[in-house]
């Protein structure tokens, strides 16, 4: 038994579900003692989760709880505990209301029982972070994560597996929140601590290493992102297996970082190929599988493909609206695709309809300053200026161009295209000098920052030269 607890806690999923599963059948086989067949029977269903079987392991957590409140009642540690595990399934499996239940009622029962400081109620605080997170209820997760990381810093100290998954997590929030800089320090700081204490092929190094690309991604550090991508797909493929859910993050990760790139055929190919893979093992309405449906649709979008874009993009806006409601983040993030795509098929009263609800939702929701905010008014502005409303444009443009420059600097991709964006609308309206100042140093950055051969790039040195004639 011990050693299928070290092998689990060293990332050798399957020895240990091996291993326990023996157990447990010596255990039936040779005892009577309930207790000690529950209590193996969750490390069985622990390695089984940690293996992307989220319905075996919920199938053995539910059985488990069930006997645990006949046994011991609903409040006894081990029935909370075993919630606590089902609830962690749940999210896993996109049943984010599900998790919310019993985390809430873990987490009460755990601060009238133990108190704030014991590593359970903790435990339970930054379970129910993740719940927030998955919900897009952003504020209330950092509120969370920030006050789990101080005291398990404070209890167990940095290099506690405990405290950088704490990090990891709370890192995962900023970056959601849009404070890319706060999510890189505590990226950088865990995946050292992992890599060193652990190895660079356990699971949760190579979460660490995923995580930090992506934070280099939305950074727009491409080159970096790109590295570290390969290196974790390379990885779970081989530990976990091409079908197991974390090299499929992996892939798609990757994939996002060869659109950012303007590798659009390359982030096609395995955006498909990931997304038929979440069909098949878990299902069409898995918000991984709707993720899926998004990332492919965008590309789409870029490739000029807007008729097949649209069909994706309706399709995960009505599943997102079923799943979450209208005013959830992760759905108003595809109602701002969706009026991008209107947008380029002419459909400047339904872009403008749509565009404007997401707008008004989005700084609602997140505020002015969050980068979606700022990309839902660059693009109202591009159909404003479509539809030869310069002024309305050009207004909404400076906007976005000042608070792009202030947040995330000068040379951030983002920032780049609101500065092309501007100019684009200047040069229409005729005012040359202005469009020139702007759009110069704009591709020089976009040289510097996205490479030549960028399409973007290119796109921007051509409206260079037909303005210097």
């Amino acid at each position: 038994m011990a050693l299928a607890q070290v092998l689990l806690e060293l990332g050798h999923y399957h020895k240990a579900e091996l291993l326990f599963s023996g157990v447990l059948r010596w255990l039936e086989g040779a005892s009577k003692d309930v207790k000690k067949n529950l209590w193996v029977t969750e490390w069985l269903a622990r390695a089984i989760q940690k293996q992307g079987r989220w319905n075996e392991a919920e199938k053995l957590e539910k059985a488990t709880l069930e006997q645990r409140r006949a046994i011991l009642g609903e409040h006894h540690p081990d029935t909370i505990r075993v919630a606590a595990n089902l609830a962690c399934i749940y999210l896993e499996q996109g049943r984010r209301e599900e998790a919310e239940k019993l985390e809430v009622g873990v987490l009460q029962q755990q601060r009238m029982m133990l108190g704030k400081q014991h590593p359970d109620t903790i435990r339970a605080a930054a379970n129910l972070a993740c719940t927030y997170l998955a919900q897009g209820r952003w504020s209330e997760a950092e509120t969370l994560g920030v006050e789990v990381l101080e005291q398990r810093e404070t209890t167990l100290g940095m290099q506690h597996p405990d405290t950088m998954l704490a990090a990891a997590n709370l890192a995962r929030i900023y970056g959601y929140r849009g404070k890319w800089n706060e999510a890189e320090k505590l990226e950088v700081e865990v995946m050292k601590l992992r890599r060193a204490i652990l190895g660079k092929q356990h699971p949760d190094s190579m979460i660490a290493a995923a995580n930090l690309a992506c934070t280099y991604c939305a950074q727009g550090r491409w080159g970096e992102a790109e590295k570290l991508e390969v290196e974790v797909l390379e990885q779970r493929r081989t530990i976990l297996g091409e079908k197991h859910p974390g090299s499929m993050q992996a892939a798609a990760n990757l994939a996002r970082t060869y659109y950012a790139q303007g590798r659009w055929d390359e982030a096609e190919k395995l955006e498909l190929e990931v997304l038929e893979q979440r069909k098949t093992i878990i299902g069409k309405l898995h918000p991984d599988t709707i993720h899926s449906v998004v990332n492919l649709a965008s590309t789409l979008h870029k490739q000029g493909r807007w008729s097949e874009a649209e069909r994706l993009e309706v399709e995960a806006l009505g599943q997102r609206e079923a799943a979450h409601g209208k005013h959830h983040p992760n759905t108003i993030f595809i109602a701002a695709n969706l009026a991008c795509t209107y947008r380029k098929q002419g459909r400047w009263s339904e872009a403008e309809k749509l565009g404007v609800e997401v707008l008004e939702k989005q700084r609602a929701t997140l505020g002015k300053d969050h980068p979606e905010t700022i990309r839902a008014v660059a693009n109202l502005a591009c159909t404003f200026r479509e539809q030869g409303r310069w002024d309305e444009a050009e207004k909404l443009e400076v906007e976005v161009l000042d608070q792009r420059r202030a947040i995330i600097g000068t040379e951030h991709p983002d920032t780049i295209r609101a500065a092309v964006n501007l100019a684009i609308t200047y040069s229409i309206q005729g005012k040359t000098e202005c469009a020139v100042s702007l759009l110069a140093p704009a591709v020089e950055a976009s040289i510097k920052v996205m490479g030549h051969q960028h399409p973007e790039t290119q796109e921007a040195i051509q409206r260079l030269s037909g303005l210097l004639g």
